[in-house]
């Protein structure tokens, strides 16, 4: 897997999987319970994680618990996706204001010729 980051560049490297949500719970719960004089360090490296992921982990568990203002991952993913949404419309938006200044254009710039006689067929006809 090395000589693939190497090779291919970072780009092109698969990322880690992500840990099963019972590990992490059940990571989370003996950080929680720990004994005085246990630290995070001790039991990210007993489980082998890395202190800051456990860090994280803890402070997801506050935000889900409530003790700690935040918003959870469901919370994230629903903002990402507003997020999304929402550039999708204003990007929907420019078109139409783009379409509308160009055919405002182009009906200002014919206001001064002649019709010509298929265009008056339609108003006749």
């Amino acid at each position: 897997m090395r000589w693939l980051a190497l090779r291919a560049g970072w780009k092109d490297v698969a990322a880690p999987k992500p840990y099963p949500r019972e590990f992490r719970d059940d990571v989370v719960r003996v950080a929680r319970d720990r004994e005085a004089g246990v630290t995070v360090e001790q039991i990210a490296k007993d489980f082998g994680v890395h202190p800051m992921t456990l860090f994280t982990w803890l402070r997801q568990a506050n935000v889900v618990a409530g003790a700690t203002p935040g918003t959870s991952s469901s919370g994230s993913a629903e903002l990402r996706e507003a997020r999304k949404r929402i550039r999708l419309l204003e990007q929907e938006n420019e078109v139409l204001r783009r379409a509308a200044a160009y055919l405002s254009a182009r009906d200002s710039r014919s206001c001064g010729e002649p019709q010509s006689s298929r265009s008056s067929e339609f108003v006749d006809g």
